[in-house]
């Protein structure tokens, strides 16, 4: 059964005692699960997904229904804020789009469930995991996809992704494959290409990106941040979060290292890290691997 969110409101602000944050409504899909007799259904009551830079809930249909039928228990793949339905706004934070997140789980009276996170959904969740105003029942697990809570700069192919589709929004395309020749200047492998080209959409006659790609390229070093501080010389961070956490590093992708390792234990005390024989779209390049470590994950822990 997919199940689709009501349109997106205008942002609605709350307030705590040390910021105040404007959130959106964010598009989703649930995928139901065909029976509940499964063992992981004993150890959460749904999972969430959150989708990387550029992506949307759109990225992980296939894999959810996989999942929520192996698993026994539904499965939501969330559209983040200025991706895929969801609303756009001027600012980007992950305070400000863990609180999207957080919202959502108010929303549809979600507890006890299983976040999941990719790339930039990675350090969205785990900055909701350490929002201290998080309900103590929201989380049963915790699993970030290829990302470690480490600031700094992101991947200049970003940056240029951008310019390439702002380049393509100018220029005002009538099919995909314009926007493909204008996209293959800056990205040679046609799988990326293709996953950036699913925010395409025609408008008046031409193609144009349903993402805000200018907002993007202001946010880009931003989201290279983390919102909570590391420890200092041996102190513990700002905030930790204690429940049960998984990192999945693709062996071929230096987003997860031997540098920042110490920082996601830090954060994270009862962490475990997997490594995937891929690059950075772990999900998407082992499928079926990756629904097995975490299904084995939510067993065990």
């Amino acid at each position: 059964m997919l199940a689709r969110a009501r349109p997106c409101v205008a942002p609605r602000t709350f307030a705590t005692s040390a910021v105040s944050r404007s959130t959106v409504e964010l598009s989703y899909e649930v995928q139901e699960p065909p029976s509940t007799d499964r063992p992981v259904a004993q150890h959460t009551k749904g999972l969430v997904v959150c989708h990387g830079l550029y992506g949307s809930k759109q990225n992980w249909r296939t894999i959810a229904k996989a999942m929520a039928k192996d698993y026994g228990v539904p499965v939501y793949s969330l559209d983040l804020r200025n991706h895929g339905a969801s609303a756009h706004t001027d600012s980007m934070t992950y305070a400000e789009m863990a609180a999207d997140v957080k919202r959502f789980f108010d929303e549809q009276s979600l507890s006890d469930i299983a976040l999941i996170g990719h790339s930039l959904g990675g350090k969205v969740v785990m900055s909701m995991a350490l929002d201290p105003e998080l309900r103590k029942d929201a989380l049963s697990h915790l699993v970030s996809v290829d990302m470690s809570p480490a600031q700094g700069a992101i991947s200049s192919e970003f940056m240029e992704y951008a310019r390439a589709m702002l380049e393509i929004d100018k220029a005002n395309v009538t099919s995909r494959s314009e926007a493909d020749k204008i996209l293959e200047k800056v990205e040679p492998e046609l799988s990326i290409r293709q996953f950036l080209l699913t925010n395409l959409k025609r408008t008046e006659g031409a193609m144009h990106f349903r993402i805000p790609v200018e907002t993007m390229i202001k946010s880009l070093d931003e989201i290279g941040r983390f919102p909570y501080a590391p420890g200092k010389d041996g102190e513990a961070p700002e905030r930790q979060w204690d429940g049960p956490t998984l990192f999945i590093k693709g062996t071929k992708s230096k987003y997860i290292n031997k540098h920042n390792i110490p920082l996601c234990k830090a954060y994270f005390p009862h962490m475990e890290l997997v490594e995937m024989s891929t690059g950075h779209w772990c999900q998407a390049e082992q499928p079926k691997n990756f629904m097995d470590i975490v299904r084995d994950f939510i067993l065990k822990a």
